[in-house]
């Protein structure tokens, strides 16, 4: 099946997450065969195409986990006219989907390794993909740590499954948010602090640690100096530029990253293919 051709999709579910961000599940309106190419197909990172009537066409990080029964789950704030369209639709409302592209975290190069992950606002969504797909096979990999900051206490995204991921003994999670405010229950304490802050006192095998960073390219700044003094790797620091994508075939140039292109080298790299790349963070 051509990934650069629309398929049919359905509003399937609408769960509201904060007052301007939803978490929508979209079911194709034709199930993928097995083992045939499919947008529910994916690797976490990745991002598809979603097009709605009249509105135009976004690309979206995915945010949940591969299905075979052809539903796709997208985390969407209302910023722009596609996901306004997209915020004003109805359940059972069709849209259009075309993917996955681009390149998602290698997960087949994490067996044994202890993974952090770092989320700042709605980065938290595209982590939560592989977040989901790390808990999957939990028995593969070490330590799984997720730090994760917001704006506000109430602009938590997933906050009940961020709950339940507090109460597990197989993961360690750590909030950090800009402003004071009352911390939902059942989560750690909202500590108001900016996100490398949560870095403080946590222990790190800098050789056999992995980082998944996702967030807005700016903050990638004030993120990776501290993991490197921490003795990470370049190459053991992957970053999501999901944020640059635009056409999602390499054609447009828009989301060029010195030669390279977010939307088909990336948008998941590691630090070491960015570093010397004037502008890239």
């Amino acid at each position: 099946m051509n990934t650069s051709l629309p398929q049919a999709a359905r509003i399937g579910a609408i769960r509201h997450l904060t007052d301007d961000t939803a978490l929508f599940t979209l079911q194709l309106d034709e199930r993928p065969a097995e083992h045939q190419s499919s947008p529910a197909h994916f690797q976490p990172g990745q991002f598809l195409q979603l097009s709605v009537a009249g509105a135009g066409e976004a690309p979206i990080s995915y945010c949940g986990f591969p299905s075979s029964d052809g539903s796709i789950e997208l985390c969407i704030r209302k910023a722009g006219r596609v996901t306004a369209a997209l915020h004003a639709a109805a359940l059972g409302d069709q849209v259009a989907v075309r993917g996955p592209f681009g390149h998602g975290f290698p997960l087949s190069h994490y067996a044994g390794q202890d993974l952090l992950l770092m989320a700042g606002g709605l980065g938290m969504a595209p982590l939560r993909s592989l977040l989901l797909a790390l808990l999957h096979q939990r028995e593969r990999y070490g330590r799984l740590t997720l730090l994760y900051g917001a704006k506000a206490p109430e602009a938590l995204l997933f906050r009940h499954e961020l709950a339940d991921l507090a109460s597990r003994k197989d993961l360690q999670l750590r909030l950090a948010v800009d402003r004071a405010g009352e911390c939902p229950p059942g989560l750690p304490d909202c500590r108001v602090a900016l996100l490398p802050a949560l870095l403080e006192g946590l222990t790190v095998d800098p050789q056999r640690t992995v980082v998944a960073l996702c967030g807005p390219p700016a903050a990638y700044r004030f993120l990776v100096p501290p993991l490197l003094e921490r003795g990470i790797p370049p190459q053991q620091i992957h970053l999501s530029l999901e944020r640059r994508m635009h056409c999602g075939m390499g054609h447009c140039g828009h989301c060029a990253v010195g030669t390279l292109l977010c939307c088909t080298d990336g948008p998941v790299f590691a630090y070491s293919a960015l570093q010397t790349i004037e502008g890239a963070l």
